[in-house]
């Protein structure tokens, strides 16, 4: 489906039962095309992208750069296997890159580290054997491979129709980037900003000290930009880039008031705070014990991350004891 003018965009679907559709986008280029993202390495990934790019009047063999707007599976996944259809050269930010082998290749220490994170941060004995192997699955729908380009905050990218500019926005990853395109005014935002639904912000062992301190300081860099098109990594393309991320900020500002709400009556692991907070509300709310396995170490994740920052903030004080980390509020 072409976006805009010489910019297509494919959803790519993932693999087997698993239901969401990644945007990749194709932007047409004098000096070859760019494909930004390419979804997981799966049959019914590449097929649909091939077709679709078939379908957009262009060919494989004219995409001379992969640019990669973070490297979970359903962006980067495929890849390798684009580099090698098309001979194109891969583009990463350098800060996901030195995440590529101990995620997807040799990825024992990163389960280790996982399990520690998890049983320090009070997930039961019983629970932690599927919460630690949560995400083991994705790692059969990607192919690592090192990029030929590491892309930095502010650098350019050109195909001689578009030029895109890099914007470091840490938070969803380390190394997350969107790209801007100045003159014709629109930005692709990967998983960064979407438009029905919150970017998932986890503290893991690969997302940095303080991942939603990150991620709002990412948000309000974009916040000041001025943009009549963003081409998100999921959901609808959408204008209203300003109000969009008012609705995200205000999404986590409720949480970290539910947060401190549970903290009121006590010590708490990030494990029992998160069993305390609404989840999946704007697909009409579940409770943390419903969740899916996956799901719930994500919420773990998203617990930790709020907390970290409220310790930034001062509000919260981190203590240890017995072999757990518990949270307390100073308000």
């Amino acid at each position: 489906m072409r976006v805009l003018e010489g910019v297509h965009q494919i959803k790519v679907p993932a693999p087997g039962n698993v239901a969401w559709t990644t945007n990749v986008y194709v932007l047409e280029g004098d000096d070859g095309h760019i494909l930004v993202d390419c979804g997981w390495d799966s049959q019914e990934s590449l097929w649909a992208l091939q077709e679709g790019i078939r379908g957009a009047n262009l060919k494989l063999g004219d995409i001379k750069k992969v640019v990669i707007t973070h490297i979970h599976p359903d962006h980067y996944g495929l890849a390798s296997k684009m580099k090698q259809i098309c001979g194109a050269q891969l583009a990463i930010h350098k800060r996901d890159a030195e995440f590529i082998f101990p995620r997807y290749k040799d990825f024992a220490e990163l389960i280790k580290q996982t399990e520690a994170l998890l049983r320090q941060n009070g997930v039961p004995e019983e629970e932690l054997p599927e919460l630690k192997e949560a995400s083991l699955w994705m790692t059969k729908y990607v192919t690592p491979d090192l990029p030929e380009l590491l892309l930095e905050d502010d650098q350019t990218i050109s195909n001689g129709s578009f030029q895109l500019e890099v914007l470091w926005t840490p938070g969803h990853s380390p190394g997350h980037i969107c790209l801007h395109e100045r003159s014709k005014r629109f930005i692709i935002t990967g998983d960064h900003v979407l438009f029905d639904t919150t970017p998932h912000i986890g503290l893991n062992p690969q997302s940095g000290d303080n991942p939603l301190g990150d991620y709002v300081s990412s948000l309000k860099k974009l916040e000041r930009l001025k943009a009549s098109f963003i081409l998100p990594g999921h959901g609808p393309v959408f204008n209203a880039l300003g109000l969009t991320i008012e609705r995200i900020l205000t999404h986590h500002e409720h949480r970290k008031r539910a947060i401190m709400q549970a903290l009121r009556d006590g010590l708490k692991t990030a494990y029992q705070v998160a069993g305390e907070i609404p989840w999946m509300v704007d697909q009409g709310g579940c409770p943390f014990q419903a969740l899916t396995v996956w799901n719930k170490r994500m919420a773990v994740t998203e617990t930790l991350a709020h907390l970290r920052l409220l310790t930034e903030e001062g509000r919260v004080a981190n203590i240890d004891m017995d072999g757990a980390s518990l949270y307390v509020s100073k308000e």
